[in-house]
């Protein structure tokens, strides 16, 4: 008996040493240090944010806030910080990509929005040609999806308009998720 309580003791006091343990670390972290470690990361997730809350205004308004949407540039100028391995060239073409899709809204009269257009001109020059290729294959295949469910279940019929940022917003939500970017 005396020699469990002795451990009961001995496993309380390491018990209580690995707790100051745990909070001396978490007192220690230095979020800048964490960013520099981490840049890209930090960038991905905070740019998902962004299009989180995009996302949240197209759905509640079908319109964002200019203003808002063009603080995607800070992303743009943070990825370099960032060290993000995406090569000018790529970065060109996707900002390219992007200006196609607002040809699209202007020659569509907006049907296709320029909101998500400038969304995904920010896009390409955040993350270069081949993942904004990724991410607008993923979008438009989902929103394909949810345009022959919404005909098959509701009242929706083909000159129905819906937000694109969530999709778009989804889709490079799961492209983190995958590791892909």
């Amino acid at each position: 008996m005396q020699r469990v309580k002795k451990n009961d003791q001995s496993s309380e006091k390491n018990g209580s040493t690995r707790y100051r343990r745990v909070f001396e670390m978490f007192r220690e972290i230095n979020v800048a240090g964490f960013v520099l470690k981490n840049g890209w990361v930090f960038c991905q997730i905070t740019f998902l944010i962004y299009m989180i809350i995009l996302a949240v205004m197209d759905i509640k308004r079908r319109q964002v806030h200019l203003g808002f949407l063009l603080s995607g540039i800070i992303w743009v100028i943070l990825s370099v910080i960032c060290e993000r391995t995406v090569s000018t060239g790529e970065i060109i073409a996707g900002i390219l990509a992007g200006a196609f899709f607002l040809l699209i809204s202007k020659l569509t009269k907006e049907s296709f929005g320029y909101g998500d257009s400038i969304l995904i001109v920010i896009m390409g020059a955040f993350l270069g040609f081949w993942s904004l290729m990724s991410v607008l294959f993923m979008a438009f295949f989902m929103a394909g999806l949810f345009s022959v469910i919404m005909l098959l279940k509701t009242k929706f019929h083909k000159k129905s308009k819906f937000p694109f940022i969530p999709f778009l917003m989804a889709a490079y939500a799961g492209g983190i998720i995958l590791n892909g970017y």
